[in-house]
């Protein structure tokens, strides 16, 4: 591409940021990760559509600060090549100078982007990466920026953003701030908190054009995939059995591939973020490859699809929503998700941190059948006896009281008082 076109190009794009960041924008907690001062490339990553961008805006905006700025998600740059990354450096210092601070959105899009990030990294130019693959850091940057990059995972909306984003009170005490909360809560299971969703009429559109989004464009093209059609409906099978084990014999045998293939496909949706595996926890290594059980990134792909039928399942909701949180509070400290299981009982999440077992959390919709109630807290004390743990915590919709079982103190909290930080 020739200079004067890509300084068009990235006029608009200023433009474009500049009016962006006029806007009333929801803080996100993410934000706190980032560094204007360090001199690792601050790389956000996440499913399309959950934020990145706004964040990083949100975080230069209130640090009073104006970057450089490239978003490759255009289709003016669809042609952009490797050989073009000298020519886009010259327009960038064209148009904004000396600058110190680069901000380049959807990255990914540019074969050999690492060597180029990491000459400007040598030049102490502060980087900021958005990108919507997890390969930003499991090959590039693992390759090509080994301990120069800092990762901010980034999922949609918590509930609390969420609360806020529709203000809606989330400390009140009072009946009718807790009935607000509550009413949020249920908007949130099935609404979901995609950001531009919510202020969207035609949601259905919104949701299929987004998930077509990621199946083209981060998977399909990404790893040059033939069978687009298996990966389709292999990605509507696994969403409609959220919270169940993946069996990759049992998806390969329905969809007519192999064992290998269906591993595979699981992976890819997985580096797009729409999919998250949990492995169970176990001290055998064989045992926590074996097995793992599935997550959605987002309540809204449960139900906003065609012929879908999981539309009724709140339990089912409410444990997911339940571990994208725990992902949110733990991952940035390194901590471990898993599940646990054996013959007679199941715990939802085991939190580990350097290889200790931290915490436990069991969730239940509704615990008013004392059957219920009692099958989910005896697999809570299995379970701390099991692994050592005395951190124990029942999510309900409504429940809110401390219980002893077997000399074992439970926290059992309701999920729109656990899910606000």
């Amino acid at each position: 591409m020739k200079t004067p076109d890509l300084v068009k190009i990235l006029s608009d794009q200023k433009e474009e940021f500049q009016r962006f960041s006029k806007r009333n924008l929801c803080a996100r907690m993410e934000a706190s990760q980032l560094s204007t001062e360090s001199q690792l490339a601050q790389v956000v990553i996440g499913v399309r559509r959950s934020g990145k961008s706004t964040l990083c805006l949100k975080y230069f905006t209130d640090q009073k600060i104006v970057p450089a700025y490239v978003n490759f998600d255009d289709d003016r740059l669809a042609s952009f090549k490797t050989a073009d990354l000298d020519t886009l450096l010259e327009a960038l210092y064209q148009l904004y100078g000396d600058f110190r601070y680069l901000f380049l959105d959807e990255i990914q899009n540019v074969e050999q982007w690492p060597l180029f990030v990491n000459r400007l990294l040598r030049q102490e130019i502060h980087i900021f990466l958005t990108g919507s693959n997890s390969k930003l850091l499991s090959g590039e940057l693992a390759t090509h920026l080994t301990g120069r990059h800092h990762k901010v995972e980034l999922y949609p909306f918590s509930f609390s953003e969420y609360c806020t984003f529709r203000k809606v009170d989330t400390h009140s005490l009072s009946v009718k701030g807790q009935a607000l909360r509550k009413a949020a809560l249920m908007d949130y299971l099935t609404q979901g908190g995609f950001p531009e969703l919510l202020n969207e009429k035609n949601r259905r559109g919104y949701i299929e054009g987004l998930l077509d989004n990621i199946i083209r464009n981060d998977i399909t093209q990404r790893f040059r995939l033939r069978h687009v059609d298996v990966l389709y409906r292999m990605a509507a099978y696994l969403m409609d059995n959220f919270c169940q084990e993946f069996k990759a014999d049992e998806v390969a045998k329905l969809f007519g591939i192999t064992d290998h293939t269906a591993e595979n496909y699981f992976h890819y949706l997985q580096e797009a973020f729409l999919l998250f595996s949990v492995r169970m926890f176990s001290f055998k290594s064989k045992n926590r490859i074996r097995n793992e059980k599935v997550y959605i990134v987002d309540p809204a792909f449960i139900a906003e699809r065609n012929d879908t039928f999981q539309t009724e399942n709140l339990g089912w909701r409410l444990e997911n929503i339940v571990y994208i949180e725990l992902l949110r509070r733990h991952r940035p400290n390194y901590a471990d998700v898993f599940y646990f299981k054996e013959k007679d009982f199941e715990c939802d999440f085991v939190v580990t941190q350097a290889g200790k077992v931290t915490e436990l959390v069991q969730v239940a919709y509704d615990i008013s059948n004392p059957k219920t109630r009692r099958r989910e807290l005896n697999g809570l004390v299995k379970a701390a006896n099991k692994l050592q743990c005395k951190s124990l915590t029942l999510v309900t919709l409504d429940n809110q009281e401390d219980v002893n079982l077997d000399g074992l103190n439970i926290h059992i909290v309701s999920a729109s008082n656990w899910l606000i930080p």
